[in-house]
């Protein structure tokens, strides 16, 4: 039977559903669990402090379905990528083609 057939038969019935469902989903709000935030370094401190960052990705990389997409996770393997990339000179435009005229000779 739905609700709406209880109506007018068993009012007391209905109100007794409606403030047990209110006190289960009450209860049910408060079981998510929280885990507690950790600061969020920027890249720029994980450049800074390699140690920190190698922890960090060590950290990552044991628990990627989980960590991988968290600030610190993003930032420290962002910090990695640039600090490589500035050991191998980064990114060097390549030199101008130069035209020399042909004479004919």
């Amino acid at each position: 039977m739905s609700l709406f057939l209880l109506e007018g038969k068993f009012p007391m019935k209905k109100n007794a559903m409606m403030m047990f469902a209110l006190i289960a989903a009450l209860v049910l709000a408060g079981c998510k669990e929280e885990k507690p935030q950790e600061p969020v370094q920027t890249v720029e401190w994980f450049k800074a402090h390699q140690a920190e960052r190698e922890a960090r990705l060590a950290k990552c990389n044991a628990n990627p379905g989980e960590l991988a997409a968290t600030p610190n996770c993003v930032n420290a393997s962002r910090a990695e990528s640039s600090s490589v990339w500035s050991k191998r000179g980064g990114i060097k435009a390549p030199a101008a083609l130069t035209f020399e005229k042909n004479d004919g000779k």
